[in-house]
């Protein structure tokens, strides 16, 4: 097939797998960029007048491969050029690449490239930039705008993730059982911390709200994009497959989390019909694969919960018990104040605003910076009459709100706090 869209696509699709293959023949982040680039710049100029190859991957990492080793020879002019062992362990045959591709050692690649992506010493805020631009292959401008920082802030970030990543020395042997599962776990939560930055969406005035949340969506849509990807090379793992059903339950509600003047819709409010069906059968599938594994982890239990939202078909319809008795499950398998937070809004609803309140007040130190506890806080002191703490409260949320949006919709209920009392659903922050 010679469409350019199909070809576009096909190096899509294969960038993880031979930027990771490459990565590994090279031991160098930057090396196996440029080999991929070129790579794709001959396909470009070949698949469409002689047809695509039997496998895109391959063919891309055997002409990457030799476009890399054309590279170090050029550099080696000025030093010594490494022994072969260094710079590769493949044959020549791209035969032996594709055969290569099915064996444990293309998932340990893959792996390895997201784990490299991850580095512990790397900030929250690079390692998502890393991924996406390495993994997935996002431009600097668009990884730059859903950032909401300038081009040259973001290269420079890039540029000293690589940097600090060079100088780490990052393992490039295949991990054994345990390292594995170590991996893993830490690429799971740098997929949860990508797509979470698509999932808050941040803006500073109404168009440039629908520009952000545009723009935040590639990162989520990528994020789920991994994530399928993991799920195929490690179907045996029901926490990656817990992790893409959670992704894709919360995504499915998107089309409905703000209104036409970019204001928060909370999940309560929510036009239901707006949800994607489609993704949220695809997500309750994936949670039942995950859940026949019986070994439930943090994020079956959160896509469960999600799942409970989105099988009812209203908000009134809602069983807030399960959802409690999740959240409790989760507070024992992963204690957090956050999860003790959510539970609140469960809580609420089973048992009044007091009972609600008496469990996040002892969580006031620890959660005394975050947005969405004074924002909870306020909501049921409201609904207990109690006022002048609930003005307070909401005070206080403005202050640490992560957007203008999030700020808005707080003081709109500041606001109005003098004309009725304001119940806590109001203000509690699933969305």
């Amino acid at each position: 097939m010679n469409d350019p869209a199909w070809i576009e696509a096909a190096l899509t699709a294969a960038r993880p797998q031979a930027v990771a293959a490459l990565l590994r023949y090279f031991r160098d982040l930057d090396r196996a960029e440029e080999a991929f680039q070129e790579a794709c710049l001959r396909a470009l100029k070949s698949w469409p007048k002689n047809g695509p190859p039997r496998d895109p991957a391959a063919w891309l990492i055997f002409v990457g491969r030799n476009a890399g080793v054309d590279g170090v020879r050029r550099d080696s002019r000025l030093r010594p050029l490494p022994e072969e062992d260094q710079i590769s362990d493949l044959s020549d045959a791209e035969t032996d690449i594709a055969e290569k591709l099915d064996e444990s050692a293309y998932r340990d690649d893959i792996l390895r490239l997201l784990f490299v992506c991850c580095h512990h010493d790397l900030p929250t805020t690079q390692q998502i930039a890393l991924a996406l631009r390495i993994v997935s292959g996002l431009t600097v401008p668009q990884i730059a705008r859903a950032f909401l920082v300038s081009e040259a802030a973001m290269e420079q970030r890039i540029t000293r993730a690589k940097a600090k990543i060079a100088r780490a020395g990052v393992p490039f042997e295949a991990p054994d059982r345990e390292a594995r599962g170590e991996r893993l776990s830490t690429v799971g939560a740098m997929l949860y911390l990508v797509f979470n930055e698509g999932y808050s969406a941040r803006a500073s005035d109404v168009a440039t709200t629908r520009e952000a949340e545009r723009s935040a969506s590639v990162f989520a849509e990528e994020a789920i994009r991994l994530a399928r990807l993991m799920v195929k090379l490690f179907p045996a793992e029901p926490e990656i497959a817990g992790l893409l059903a959670l992704m894709l339950l919360q995504h499915a509600r998107s089309p409905a989390r703000f209104d036409a003047d970019g204001q928060i819709v909370l999940l309560e409010d929510q036009n239901r019909t707006l949800w994607n069906g489609a993704m949220i059968a695809e997500g309750l599938a994936m949670l039942d694969k995950a859940l026949r594994h019986a070994r439930p982890g943090p994020y079956q239990l959160q896509a469960a919960i999600a799942a409970t939202h989105a099988r009812a078909k209203s908000a009134g319809e809602t069983d807030w018990a399960a959802i409690d008795l999740l959240y409790r499950t989760l507070e024992a398998v992963q204690p957090s104040p956050v999860v003790t937070l959510n539970r609140a809004v469960a809580i609420n609803k089973l048992a009044g605003p007091e009972a609600a309140l008496a469990l996040i007040d002892p969580l006031a130190e620890r959660l005394s910076g975050y947005f969405y506890f004074h924002g909870l806080r306020g909501g049921l002191l409201s609904e207990l009459g109690r006022r002048a703490e609930a003005v307070e409260a909401f005070n206080r949320a403005i202050s640490l709100a992560n957007s203008p949006a999030e700020a808005a919709h707080i003081r709109r209920h500041l606001d109005k706090l003098g004309e009725a009392p304001k119940t806590a659903r109001e203000t509690a922050h699933l969305s």
